[in-house]
Parts: C-alpha cells; structure tokens; sequence
C-alpha cells in the first residue's frame, strides 16, 4: 500500500470545492464523482449538440457552467442548450437556458425528477430531458401553458429483445426523436448512449 501517495490524494482532495446547487435559497450538495456512464452519455451529449449547432445561433454547455436562474435559484446541469446570447456571461448563464439536461445519478435522481423539474417549468426553460443511463431512458418534457408535458420516453431497445420483436412491433418503436427548438434537429437515442456500459 503506497501510504505517501494515499496520503497527497487526501490532500490534494481537501482544496477541491465541493459543487452545490441552491434551490429555493437551500444549499443542495451535488455529487462530487460522477460514473463512467454519466461522464459518457455527457460526452456523447456534446458531440451530437456540437455537430448540429456548429454555425447556428444557439449554444450548448456542458457539466460545470452555473446557470443563476434568479437570486435565490442556481443551479449546474449536466447539460443544456441557450440560444439567447444576453444571458451567456464569463462566469455563467444569468437567465433561462433553451434546453436542459440532466443525467441521474442513485444519490441526485429525486433531485431531478421533482426539484429541478418544478424549477425548470417555473422558470419556462422550453425543453427538459431526464436522462437514465442505467435504463438508457429519455424522458423529454416539453412546455406547454407553462407547464410541462412529457413528449415521450425514449429508450434503447436491447438487441436480444429487438430480434425477438415482430415486424409490426419493430415499426411501433421510436428511435429518433425532434429537439423542439429547431424543426431538422433530429436525434438518434444510440447517439445519446453509444458506448454506455453494461454491468
């Protein structure tokens, strides 16, 4: 056991800031190491968004940009799309982004799914993906009356299960789906989890 070495990590750790969001004016404790899934389904997430928005107004950020939705709401999603350039700062997004995203992780997926969901539509952010990579799930929430309505859960269809599915079946599923935003953003859910592990 190399003790030295064990003991400049836990060193090296002690100045790391510990990422937070605050919603509602109450401090909320991110998780500090995402999986290897999350960190692969974001990269992914970055390569389709930069291949489609190359050239076009709208801009994608991934994990790390604060979003200051008003003074007692900040949040950092995992992802997100913001075609309004007034509100792209040097230390942020102070506004609403287009669309966002976030990954679930066990310890911040009730987080998601209820907290930020409400604020998201609060604060009229037009699209709102939940992304499972253990389910290799999209659940897409679109506004509507100022609330949000789910479009659709998205989901990979494993191949044994596929090879199994008749052709009537096969021809019931969905495996691309529109981003709201732009009528030709159209976006294959394999893109979204290619090279996702299986455990």
């Amino acid at each position: 056991m190399d003790v030295k070495g064990d003991e400049e990590m836990k060193a090296n750790e002690q100045f790391i800031e510990p990422r937070y969001e605050i919603v509602s004016g109450q401090t909320i404790m991110m998780s500090p190491r995402p999986t290897l899934n999350h960190n692969i389904v974001i990269t992914n997430l970055a390569v389709v968004f930069d291949k489609y928005l190359d050239g076009k107004k709208c801009r994608y950020f991934t994990d790390g940009v604060d979003v200051h939705l008003d003074e007692k709401n900040r949040v950092i999603p995992d992802s997100m799309i913001v075609c309004n350039p007034d509100i792209m700062k040097p230390n942020g997004i102070y506004g609403t982004p287009d669309l966002m995203v976030e990954v679930l992780s066990p310890s911040t997926a009730r987080h998601d799914k209820i907290r930020k969901k409400a604020l998201y539509e609060k604060h009229g952010v037009k699209e709102y993906w939940i992304i499972d990579p253990v389910a290799k799930s999209i659940e897409v929430y679109l506004l509507k009356d100022s609330k949000y309505d789910l479009d659709n859960v998205y989901t990979v269809i494993p191949d044994w299960d596929w090879s199994e599915m008749t052709e009537e079946e096969k021809a019931e599923v969905v495996l691309t789906f529109k981003v709201s935003l732009y009528d030709d953003f159209i976006i294959d859910i394999k893109d979204i989890f290619k090279n996702v592990m299986t455990y």
